[in-house]
């Protein structure tokens, strides 16, 4: 039993030994990911709809990645996508430059980095091409 204890004991040791560099500490931030599903109608009067998903952003600086998992029928379609601010109207006010117009896919069509925290919305809207309902699902993962 000692014989064990001085060798694990010794074992011990040499792994401890050689460096007194401080290891580093890496944080990784919590992704949280909201799902929408929804369903655009052809035009109103000539008016392409849009439906407006607010969600909420509580750590600064990090990244909004907006994906169009799914949308159909027809499969192929491509709906526009934007990220932006809720308005006190229950609008969505668009970020200029975070907009999109994509068919559905696995991948972020939408990144956005850098995001204060505070009040966000993604619109999923009618381009000019939706001629029947079309139904979608969208995710926002955040950090």
């Amino acid at each position: 039993m000692k014989r064990l204890a001085a060798l694990l004991a010794a074992a011990l040791a040499a792994s401890c030994g050689g460096s007194d560099t401080a290891p580093t500490v890496i944080a990784t931030a919590t992704v949280t990911t909201d799902t929408f599903t929804g369903t655009l109608n052809p035009p109103v009067n000539n008016a392409l709809q849009a439906n407006v998903h607010n969600f909420t952003v509580t750590t600064a600086g990090g990244n909004i990645n907006i994906t169009l998992l799914s949308a159909g029928p027809p499969a192929t379609i491509q709906l526009g996508l934007a990220l932006g601010n809720p308005s006190s109207t229950g609008g969505c006010a668009i970020i200029p430059g975070f907009t999109a117009v994509t068919p559905a896919g696995s991948t972020a069509q939408l990144p956005a980095s850098g995001a204060p925290a505070g009040s966000y919305c993604v619109v999923v809207g009618d381009v000019g091409n939706v001629l029947q309902a079309v139904t979608y699902t969208v995710t926002v993962a955040h950090t």
